[in-house]
């Protein structure tokens, strides 16, 4: 399953991109419609927007085009989508809900003059209704079979594909996003500059072992949809899979870079969310090059905002991770201990998995640096924010606060001396993050679970299984910094020279040392 054929035809593609500012470019989207001709240009960019998850900027498309077209139901239709966010974890927020739901409810009363248009019109109504997803999926499944000639149609349904297999985060068959890339694929050749197939390839292939069949689709999106942030970031998620460190770096920056600009302009004195996920992962990627003095500037930047331009999740984490990722892949855990939550007006309640970011790195901070008492009081507020989670009805971020309670507690328990119980701790954690994949709000874990019981290993001196440990997190981690120098070392002390020889070269590459 590769692209490369097709995306040759990007070239020939790019002189029919659809513009709204002079130079906008957000791919080729056709999405006939019965609107009026003045909606329909209108419509068209919407849609656009929306397969590249601009979410803003398409919602107040849609609403331009319902308001050149009062009988336009289908741009009722948009509004709603631009609030129903696929392959993002949940909660809604409040203000996404009360749109998308008037929105939802516009379109049924405006109605559709197509049995086409009613088809989209009722399965965003069905999720709205109950905010199910499955309903959502099931109605558009009926909707593609319905009109297979809508590729529009095929291609919305492979999201909820993806959708649906994100949602089950311990299948490792990948059966959703496969049948997804199934679809795409064979819409690929037919559409080499549509935003939305780039888009949903790169999320279906967003797994260690899948992520290769990506790479022509990551760096065929950006040239697609230049002009929006989010299209600017998404390379990126393949990228990390592979360990390519510089092209994560070149692609996050041009994405902060273009958020940042566009919230200026239409936010003026807040934070940009798209900037502040484009900044969790480069400053993922600065750190995995040594680049430290890359990141500060980012920590000191976050540390300062006080707005972000729309509540959003991937906002709230990127606050919450990019001064762990700081603090902890450096092994300052002075400085992991003394984080706070903040701003303190953000409401975090809502986010309780980016709250539990801070509360994992103050207690890996305070027992790896000799204070159990003060990391068993973060150690309970993590097992009190899963709590919250599974209320939540969020089975899978529970999970992931749960793999950080079990990894806090095994170093309390090393620094009270408790070794037998410090390993088993590490070894269920390790054991229940591997039985997950990474949300793709996160690059990575703030620290793999794996990595952490190599380190553990290493400190009790058994290198032997420290390396099996590191191995196993570079194996679906290549290139990551610690783990390597993790493996370099262990395969030296436990006698590999020809491991530890082949490690320490890679480890020279990957910092630049001659």
């Amino acid at each position: 399953m590769r692209f490369a054929l097709a995306f040759l035809l990007l070239s020939a593609q790019m002189d029919h991109q659809h513009a709204h500012d002079a130079g906008e470019r957000l791919g080729t989207v056709a999405f006939p419609s019965s609107c009026n001709a003045a909606a329909q240009p209108m419509l068209t960019r919407a849609v656009a927007l929306l397969h590249s998850f601009w979410y803003e900027e398409s919602e107040k498309t849609f609403r331009a085009a319902a308001a050149a077209d009062p009988r336009c139901g289908i741009a009722w239709w948009g509004a709603a989508m631009t609030n129903y966010h696929q392959v993002w974890p949940t909660p809604y927020s409040p203000a996404e809900l009360a749109r998308g739901k008037e929105a939802a409810a516009k379109a049924k009363a405006v109605g559709a003059k197509t049995p086409r248009e009613q088809a989209y019109i009722d399965a965003i109504a069905l999720f709205f209704k109950d905010t199910d997803a499955r309903a959502y999926e099931a109605s558009m499944e009926s909707l593609a079979r319905r009109f297979p000639d809508d590729d529009e149609a095929q291609i919305f349904y492979s999201l909820a594909l993806v959708n649906h297999g994100m949602a089950q985060a311990t299948d490792k068959t990948y059966a959703y996003q496969k049948r997804a890339a199934e679809i795409l694929n064979g819409l690929l050749a037919k559409h080499p500059d549509h935003p939305g197939i780039a888009h949903y390839l790169i999320h279906s292939f967003d797994y260690p072992a899948l992520a290769p069949l990506a790479l022509d689709a990551a760096h065929a999106y950006a040239k697609i949809a230049p002009s929006s942030p989010h299209a600017l970031h998404m390379p990126s998620h393949i990228f990390v899979r592979l360990g390519m460190w510089q092209e994560t770096i070149d692609a996050n920056i041009a994405s902060a870079d273009a958020a940042r600009a566009y919230t200026a302009r239409e936010r003026p004195g807040s934070t940009s969310r798209d900037m502040l996920h484009a900044y969790d992962y480069l400053a993922y990627a600065y750190l995995q090059r040594g680049q430290d003095d890359r990141v500060r500037p980012l920590v000191e930047e976050i540390a300062a905002i006080r707005a972000l331009d729309v509540e959003n999740f991937a906002g709230y984490y990127a606050v919450a991770a990019v001064p762990a990722r700081f603090a902890l892949e450096r092994r300052r855990w002075a400085d992991a201990a003394a984080l706070t939550v903040k701003p303190e007006s953000f409401p975090w309640e809502r986010y309780a998995y980016a709250e539990a970011v801070t509360a994992f790195a103050r207690a890996m901070g305070a027992a790896r640096g000799g204070d159990p008492a003060r990391a068993g009081a973060d150690a309970k507020r993590l097992q009190a924010l899963r709590q919250k989670l599974i209320e939540q009805k969020n089975a899978y971020w529970a999970d992931q606060v749960e793999v950080q309670r079990r990894a806090a507690e095994g170093w309390i328990a090393r620094a009270e001396g408790r070794n037998d119980d410090a390993l088993s701790h590490l070894r269920a954690a390790a054991d229940l993050e591997d039985s997950m994949d990474k949300s793709p709000v996160t690059p990575g874990s703030i620290l793999p679970a794996r990595e952490m019981l190599g380190d553990l290993l290493l400190e009790l001196d058994q290198p032997a299984k420290a390396l099996e440990a590191y191995e196993a997190v570079l194996k679906d981690s290549p290139h990551r910094l610690n783990a390597l120098t993790g493996a370099a070392r262990a395969a030296q002390m436990s006698g590999d020279r020809q491991k530890a020889s082949a490690r320490y070269a890679e480890l020279s590459a990957l910092l630049g040392v001659q």
